[in-house]
């Protein structure tokens, strides 16, 4: 009952390789991702928001697992990219986060808009890199100064850059230790 905002992007589960061949650890193992949601959840504080990336191929296993943490979605926002990400059936030009809450926490006082226009990062860091500019407004609307931010899923650090940033402490956490001496150097 510590941890005030969760902002996470954990691997959506799709076996993702980016163009310079480097991929994610358990992004393609449900068991290694959608049990951390239930933990996380217990950690945060009574009357709380948690904000997830997540791709819709795996959406129905995330809301189960949202679900069955005892969150609940409460809005999503999507980020427009002027770039394809991938082709398909579709070009994939946006990213998508939900909106969750633990409880019922007050209305942020200032909403986001749930369309946002996206900055792309460069993924120098990180094949999914979130840049702070993407980051930063969620932690401004949706926790206070010196609240405690927290992201299971920290990769290159993006959301404890922007977490500190902002006036609040941070706690990131992730399973590859590159990645964990990325975000200390940051």
């Amino acid at each position: 009952g510590a941890i005030d905002l969760v902002v996470t992007d954990p691997p959506y589960l799709v076996n993702y390789r980016d163009r310079d061949g480097r991929s994610l650890k358990n992004d393609d193992n449900p068991e290694g991702v959608l049990p951390v949601f239930a933990p996380m959840a217990r950690a945060m504080t009574p009357d709380s928001y948690a904000i997830c990336f997540a791709g819709w191929s795996a959406l129905p296993e995330f809301t189960h697992a949202w679900k069955a943490a005892g969150l609940r979605i409460v809005g999503e926002i999507v980020w427009q990219k002027d770039y394809a990400s991938r082709r398909g059936f579709t070009q994939y030009r946006h990213e998508s986060a939900y909106v969750l809450a633990k409880g019922r926490p007050a209305l942020p006082q200032q909403p986001l808009p749930s369309v946002m226009e996206w900055t792309y990062s460069g993924n120098k860091s990180h094949p999914t890199e979130k840049a702070v500019e993407v980051i930063a407004p969620l932690i401004r609307c949706f926790s206070k100064p010196s609240d405690l931010v927290c992201d299971p899923f920290s990769g290159s650090g993006s959301t404890s850059v922007a977490a500190a940033l902002n006036g609040r402490d941070y706690l990131g956490i992730d399973i590859d230790p590159a990645h964990v001496t990325t975000a200390q150097n940051r």
